[in-house]
């Protein structure tokens, strides 16, 4: 049967535009090698977006020059994220020399500015809090419940009143060869419910917000996690404890905005070490190791403090999920934070005016509460040697009170000789690491208290 002449170019077209929206090709300016890379953007059948109808999408580096984890073959773990929904955009590096730790750091901060800036390999709708840079042989398990909130913590806004489950993204090595240790990190891009006056009800528009990149990895050029597969381990990214806009938050009755700027306990605690059981239990689950390290930034910094310590509260211990899992940690690296709420009136003018103003609207007075006030923060947790060995990295440009409260954290681990390294200087003001100095004495430190031996070796080989 002959087609009229217009309907077969319909047909045609059809067909083409069929075959583009599956795959399309072409070559991306790689940094780290120095050279342009093929890619490859295959859409999934059954795409999964985010509230704002973005794409969900995961970048793969895939033929990189160090030895692969996961046992899978690329293509089985490739046709793994479309049947779940991403888009994938495979990056060939065919084993090129640069492409390895700490190299393809600079990759991962212009691949994730690149999407913040809507200009991926010319996609415009890969989600800004949904992506995710993926290493070949790992997988996701995305949006995994480890807490359900009490909305009377924050009482914002004031129609939330049923809690929501905080999540976390663990990024794992899938059928591991060898046994990898776990990095955990608290966003320092806060998830809450939202309250939207027009629609009048509530909306997902800022549920798990904590990649957002214009706040996390975008914003502070942060390869550090998403480096971690390169240096034999797998990453997480939880939201942080305070479900809430960090300059908001109040108690029952309370003043608008009093907790602006910083987190309370046992909600925060309680979170985080609910967050490290829930990791635990699904690494002891999928074949990793059980050894976990945290590392934080700034509020995530704050947050994910309330790990290292050894001092034992069942009313910390017993709280969220899977109660009876060990929720202790093997190392930590904390950059800038607030650590024990009753230094922050030691210096005037060093930054933190806000917590000076509002910790007395909810805590009481210091002079007459110290003991609540300590409760507050991750200093008064840390009690013998078994706490965490600890590094702590900062800018000495950054605001002083950062400063005090490491120096004096530090301070109690070397007393109690619970090993510690600081990196100083690695930038100019509140930042994270970034250079490849810096980073690898990050990883290395890492690797020194998570990874055994073998493990080590194999990855510097």
């Amino acid at each position: 049967m002959k087609y009229p002449y217009p309907l077969f170019f319909i047909i045609l077209f059809g067909i083409l535009i069929s075959f583009s929206s599956c795959a399309a090709t072409g070559k991306w300016n790689s940094k780290a090698t120095a050279t342009t890379i093929a890619y490859k953007a295959t859409e999934s059948k059954n795409p999964i977006k985010d509230y704002a109808g973005n794409y969900v999408t995961v970048v793969y580096l895939k033929n990189l020059s160090f030895k692969k984890i996961g046992q899978n073959s690329i293509k089985k773990d490739v046709q793994w994220l479309l049947s779940q929904g991403y888009r994938v955009i495979e990056l060939d590096y065919k084993k090129n020399k640069n492409a390895k730790a700490l190299k393809i750091n600079e990759d991962i901060i212009a691949i994730n500015d690149s999407i913040s800036a809507g200009s991926f390999c010319n996609f415009k709708n890969c989600s800004q809090y949904k992506s995710y840079v993926l290493f070949e042989g790992y997988r996701i398990a995305r949006d995994v419940s480890y807490f359900v909130d009490d909305p009377t913590v924050y009482n914002t806004p004031e129609q939330y009143t049923v809690g929501d489950s905080l999540h976390m993204d663990i990024i794992y090595p899938a059928n591991p060869k060898v046994k990898v240790p776990t990095i955990l990190s608290f966003s320092y891009s806060n998830s809450y419910a939202n309250y939207d006056q027009e629609k009048g009800k509530l909306t997902d528009a800022y549920k798990d917000q904590r990649v957002n990149l214009a706040y996390t990895f975008g914003g502070f050029n942060d390869s550090f996690l998403e480096g971690t597969p390169a240096h034999g381990m797998a990453w997480a990214i939880a939201d942080h404890p305070k479900y809430c806009p960090w300059g908001k938050g109040k108690p029952i009755n309370g003043a608008n905005d009093t907790y602006k700027s910083y987190q309370t306990n046992p909600d925060a605690a309680q979170k985080v070490k609910s967050a490290v059981r829930t990791l635990r239990a699904f690494t002891n689950k999928m074949g990793l190791s059980d050894k976990i390290g945290v590392f934080g930034f700034s509020r995530g910094s704050t947050a994910g403090s309330m790990a290292i310590g050894d001092k034992e509260v069942p009313a910390l211990e017993n709280a969220g999920f899977n109660v009876g899992v060990s929720d202790a940690v093997q190392a930590a690296a904390l950059g800038p934070g607030v650590f024990d709420y009753t230094l922050i009136y030691d210096k005037t003018n060093d930054g933190d005016k806000n917590m000076e103003l509002r910790c007395p609207w909810v805590w009481g007075s210091l002079e007459k509460n110290r003991e609540l006030w300590e409760s507050m923060g991750s200093y008064s947790l840390v009690e013998t040697a078994a706490t965490a060995p600890t590094l702590f990295f900062y800018n000495t440009d950054d605001d002083l009170y950062y400063q005090d409260q490491i120096a004096h954290l530090k301070n109690k681990l070397d007393k109690l000789n619970v090993p510690t390294a600081t990196l100083v200087n690695y930038g100019k003001g509140h930042a994270v690491p970034e250079t490849a100095f810096a980073l690898n004495t990050l990883y290395s430190f890492f690797k020194n208290y998570l990874n055994p031996p073998r493990l080590i070796k194999n990855q510097n080989e």
